[in-house]
């Protein structure tokens, strides 16, 4: 009753494509047969396969399995002891005989099965595998699972990882009435599995469009909602379409983290937006933004253009678009608590004027791309960190352009033409001027010789220019300025 009220509190709404294997529902639309038997190291096996509406499997199991199955189905569950093809010592090893016995297994399989449908024992429905393929017996295993370890899992898990299928059977537990079937024991049930997903905090869900096992599910195709996870925090999306997700819950009020990876993703607001029917901005209210999210990283996907709906993240921090297909970036001046953006291995060239795109940034990765020009970055005056390493960079005097930003202090520009040049780190650091010892280049500070050698081409260059270079004053540096 408590899984019934939940439901009907959330006024759920919920609608799949494929529709997932539930014995519930597929009672009389459900079979099982013995189809082949093989050998393997002198090990016979029978190839059971199982089918429950549209999902199929198959288990494998050898003639002891079933024997030991049907002492138990014997002594606790009413089966006829003779219907199980009896044993034989000698000679059970000839083609002939394992093919007399897979049609006798495969009858008396069949017989069982008809008997047991209303009850589905559980280790009847083990056998069978039911606790891998089927909604209510997975659910089963894992409302177990998490009455008996759940606190020790609460405690010791930095994140909880929960597959597809799992996510799946929970919200289409909650379109099932209580089944005939359902378990007795406290230990079973589907509360538990409810309790432990509103106490997890951090959650990874890793997808695939491989088939699951033996089955022909395909987890990619299963729709999940995010419903339950009442205090979530922290959440990790691996290789999962966002069209698998129905519905977000409450973790616009919770989430302080998102990782959407390798999941084809061309826009922000295919999860920022996921439970939104009409995504016209002018209709969105603030019940859309999302409260606490502070870290995003949308790494290896498809994003073209960071579009309006970032506006959704008011308080976001630290935003990476690594390995994606971006080449110009949009105004996100509005994200004031902005302070680390990572846009490596995108297809940027020009970075023009992005002091008026970007507010008070202080860290940038601009890594693997194809930027050849410093101008751009020549205002953005509390940045700390810039990464340029493997980008077009050829000309050493592009240095000036961020050479005067006040809080820089670690640069990359290795793997730039820039780099094989003669002298390149020094040339680069005497450009900081009475900073340059502040500076981390390419992770690593000048060397109290290359700050040497740096502070005798400034003054060459203040001389060149006809300017007095002031720290000249200074003895130990005017002794080795006229020493070189």
């Amino acid at each position: 009753m408590q899984c019934i009220t939940y439901l009907f509190d959330k006024k759920i709404n919920l609608c799949v494509i494929f529709d997932m294997s539930t014995f519930i529902k597929y009672r009389n639309d459900s079979t099982v047969s013995v189809d082949e038997a093989c050998t393997k190291d002198s090990v016979t096996y029978y190839l059971i396969t199982v089918n429950v509406g549209p999902v199929k499997w198959t288990v494998r199991h050898r003639y002891s399995d079933f024997d030991e199955l049907h002492d138990k189905l014997v002594s606790d569950h009413g089966v006829a002891k003779e219907l199980l093809p009896p044993k034989k010592v000698i000679r059970n090893k000839t083609p002939k005989f394992i093919e007399q016995r897979r049609e006798g297994l495969n009858d008396y399989l069949k017989n069982v099965f008809n008997y047991l449908k209303l009850t589905m024992p559980y280790i009847f429905a083990h056998f069978l595998d039911f606790h891998l393929y089927d909604i209510y017996f997975l659910l089963q295993d894992l409302a177990k699972k998490f009455f008996l370890e759940g606190d020790k899992l609460l405690l010791n898990e930095k994140s909880h990882k929960f597959s597809p299928l799992e996510l799946h059977a929970i919200s289409e537990r909650f379109k099932m009435a209580c089944p005939a079937t359902e378990k007795q024991d406290q230990m079973y049930d589907f509360s538990h599995v409810l309790d432990f997903c509103s106490q997890v905090n951090s959650l990874s869900i890793e997808g695939s469009y491989e088939v699951l096992g033996t089955s022909n599910i395909v987890p990619n195709d299963l729709k999940f909602d995010l419903i339950p996870f009442k205090t979530l925090m922290d959440l990790k999306i691996l290789g999962v379409p966002m069209g698998c997700i129905q519905s977000v819950g409450s973790l616009r009020d919770t989430l302080v983290s998102l990782s959407v990876l390798i999941a084809s993703v061309v826009s922000l607001n295919e999860f920022l937006l996921v439970d939104v029917v009409h995504k016209d901005p002018s209709s969105l209210a603030d019940t859309v933004t999302w409260k606490k999210l502070s870290v995003i990283n949308f790494a290896s996907n498809n994003i073209k253009n960071v579009d309006w709906a970032i506006k959704l993240v008011p308080r976001l921090q630290q935003l990476s678009l690594s390995s994606n297909r971006l080449s110009d970036l949009c105004d996100i001046s509005c994200l004031h608590d902005l302070r680390a953006l990572n846009l490596a291995m995108n297809n940027f060239s020009c970075c023009d004027n992005w002091h008026e795109k970007i507010g008070n940034i202080v860290k940038i990765d601009l890594s693997q791309n194809k930027v050849a020009s410093l101008k751009g970055f020549s205002r953005l005056y509390s940045l700390e960190s810039l990464d340029l390493s493997c980008n077009l960079i050829t000309d050493i005097e592009e240095v000036q352009n961020i050479c005067k930003l006040p809080c820089l202090e670690y640069l990359w520009l290795t793997a730039n033409p820039v780099a094989s040049s003669i002298d390149y780190r020094v040339k680069v650091i005497e450009q900081f001027n009475a900073r340059m010892s502040e500076i981390c280049l390419d992770n690593e500070k000048a060397s109290e010789k290359e700050i040497d050698t740096a502070r005798v081409l400034q003054a060459l260059r203040i001389v060149k220019e006809g300017k007095t270079p002031s720290f000249l004053e200074n003895s130990n540096t005017t002794h080795n300025f006229h020493k070189s």
